[in-house]
């Protein structure tokens, strides 16, 4: 084996063992447990961070740390948008995770893990870097990261690191289909700090119950969509109901994009569109109109 190789491999594992202490066990579903990350230490207890969708329950959470020992854990709060939750334990000697911003196309990278007591890794690339995007579910995430890490069950929760040791986001399997992602730090972060001070992100609230409808011909031409949701109900007192929408209309855009689906209109009310009136297209007697709405939180 050529000096480079080994000089590669040494180093990984000299970069796995230097980030170990700071990836935990997540313990929240009954199934293999997935990995968390730890976040901060201090006299306010351990903050671990973890992906929202391996937490079934807010009850009967505990934390397995490098060394052997399991805590029990509590939920601070989480945000099924961006796939993210933070944990506490009464712990306030933990190692946090060093983050880092910045990752590049062709960078080394390995995905851990510690879905039981023994930390794991596996080895890739950062194979994709895009803009700014939103998960189906409406969550913002600054950063579409993707690599060509094989990420092996109980993985989700846990961290990418970079060869240097730094750590670039937390890894997912639960935002895109069939997609393996990595939350970039920026998120995290951001999301995190969020969580940290309010229990909760804020979602955007509309007030209406719909079903999605075949447009007239000359409305799907003229929209480039074949079809959108009719409003089936408005909520007394809801933004739906202040901006004039009745049951019957159907609603085809909102803020510029289009509304083809639930799925369209779920990730368009978003925390950061919250207490912003915002333009709605609708169908309203065969005819396009254009109504201003206040989404406010859902609290």
């Amino acid at each position: 084996m050529s000096n480079t190789l080994i000089s590669l491999s040494d180093n990984m594992v000299q970069t796995v063992a230097a980030a170990g202490p700071a990836v935990v066990s997540v313990y929240g579903r009954r199934r293999m447990p997935a990995s968390g990350i730890v976040w901060a230490s201090g006299d306010g207890g351990g903050i671990i961070v973890t992906a929202h969708h391996v937490l079934r329950s807010s009850e009967n959470l505990s934390v397995g740390l490098a060394d052997g020992h399991q805590l029990a854990a509590t939920l601070v709060g989480r945000d099924p948008s961006t796939d993210l939750a933070i944990l506490r334990v009464d712990a306030t000697d933990l190692t946090p995770a060093g983050w880092h911003d910045t990752p590049q196309v062709g960078q080394l990278v390995l995905a851990l893990g510690r879905p039981g007591r023994d930390i794991q890794a596996t080895l890739g690339i950062v194979s994709a870097i895009g803009e700014r995007w939103r998960s189906p579910a409406g969550g913002q995430i600054e950063q579409y990261l993707q690599t060509d890490v094989l990420m092996y069950p109980g993985f989700s929760g846990g961290p990418l690191v970079a060869a240097n040791g730094q750590f670039l986001g937390l890894n997912t399997s639960a935002l895109l289909r069939g997609v393996s992602l990595t939350i970039p730090t920026s998120t995290v972060r951001r999301v995190a700090n969020t969580l940290l001070t309010h229990g909760r992100v804020k979602k955007g609230y509309l007030g209406v119950s719909t079903q999605p409808a075949r447009l007239p011909q000359p409305l799907q031409e003229s929209l480039n969509q074949k079809t959108g949701l009719l409003i089936s109900s408005v909520e007394a007192g809801s933004p739906a109901e202040q901006a004039g929408l009745v049951l019957g209309d159907t609603i085809v855009n909102l803020d510029g994009q289009p509304i083809r689906s639930h799925d369209d209109l779920l990730s368009l009310l978003s925390g950061d569109r919250v207490g912003q009136k915002l333009p709605i297209g609708i169908v309203r007697g065969g005819e396009l109109r254009t109504l201003n709405v206040t989404l406010s939180d859902r609290g």
